[in-house]
């Protein structure tokens, strides 16, 4: 009886583990790797260099918390040769989070971080949901640290917090459609660079929830700092997401335990421990 009541008041789950079982942790993080065709090269760099694959992989999933995907769209022409590269190369590896329904395009891209946020949420119960590009190189364990660190935090969003002008003319390289939006000072809100940043769960399900909604402007970090910029939200400015400072055709790495390198010669980033 006393079991019956506390599982009413949301104390008890609903699945009780067999006699002598641990029961199984929900995940820690789902990291999304966006990446695209084309781009083979820069997942087996990934997966030689922190990722894993096969018993790797599941070890860090089991033993971790930390479930790792790469996350592509479909293409254009349905079912072509860039599909089925993609097809088989999962045969092989079994690490794509494929969007059934999101056509790759660079264009799409704020659409497609959106997507992997509403699925990922729908088919993993993790602590957080973070968006990775397939140029960072992360330090599995740090990056565990810092997210264990705002467990106690419902609504986070973690990323190196930026702003920046938007471009209003429609011939330069960040032109933002949308700029009349930001006013006359043409200056974005604060948000997280999108070369990795991280929700928490209550975010995602969020996202999830109303993902026909929430609009998504020309770039996909600003997109995901306007779906939380009128929510009550904590913005934690991790400063060790942050390229600090860099210099073209050599790495610089930072002197905190886990750091941000970028090498913009070959357009690797490096989250490691110095």
């Amino acid at each position: 009886m006393d079991l019956a009541t506390a599982r009413q008041k949301g104390f008890v789950s609903n699945y009780l583990p067999e006699m002598n079982k641990t029961p199984k942790k929900n995940p820690l993080v789902v990291i999304g790797i966006l990446t695209g065709f084309g781009r083979k090269n820069e997942r087996e760099a990934i997966r030689n260099a922190w990722m894993g694959t096969g018993a790797a992989l599941t070890k860090m999933e089991d033993n971790k918390g930390i479930i790792v995907r790469f996350v592509i769209g479909r293409s254009s022409n349905r079912g072509d040769s860039l599909d089925r590269s993609i097809d088989s190369e999962n045969k092989q590896t079994n690490d794509f989070f494929i969007l059934e329904n999101h056509i790759e395009a660079p264009e799409e891209l704020p659409n497609k971080t959106k997507l992997f946020f509403a699925h990922a949420a729908e088919s993993w119960d993790a602590d957080y949901y973070a968006k990775f590009n397939d140029d960072v190189y992360v330090n599995i364990d740090a990056l565990g640290n810092i997210l264990a660190a705002h467990l106690n935090q419902p609504r986070v969003y973690i990323g190196c917090m930026k702003s920046g002008d938007v471009f209003s003319e429609s011939g330069e390289k960040w032109y933002e459609p949308d700029w009349w939006k930001f006013g006359d000072g043409k200056t974005y809100f604060r948000h997280a660079s999108g070369e990795m940043l991280v929700i928490s769960k209550a975010l995602a399900k969020f996202v999830s929830i109303n993902r026909s909604i929430l609009r998504a402007y020309a770039h996909d970090d600003v997109s995901v700092g306007s779906w939380f910029i009128g929510a009550n939200v904590e913005h934690i400015n991790e400063r060790k997401f942050c390229c600090s400072s860099w210099s073209s055709g050599f790495s610089l790495s930072l002197s905190s335990p886990l750091s941000l390198s970028c090498n913009w010669a070959c357009g690797k980033q490096e989250l490691w421990h110095t």
